[in-house]
């Protein structure tokens, strides 16, 4: 299955507390952290509601 990169690239400072719940969800609390998730409808809403605050990219490497 494909996966995704995700990397914090900006602080939750001054965000909505959704934001940072939602960072916190996909494993992220610092800027600099990088994930590899599963390519999933829910993790792509998440990484929707954040995109101003990640990077993704995708790939097939394993965690």
């Amino acid at each position: 299955m494909p996966k995704l990169r995700v990397t914090q690239i900006a602080s939750v400072a001054g965000r909505k507390p959704g934001q940072k719940e939602t960072l916190i969800g996909l494993g992220l609390n610092k800027i600099g952290r990088t994930r590899v998730l599963e390519d999933t409808p829910s993790i792509r809403g998440m990484t929707r509601k954040v995109a101003h605050l990640i990077q993704v990219e995708e790939t097939n490497e394993a965690e």
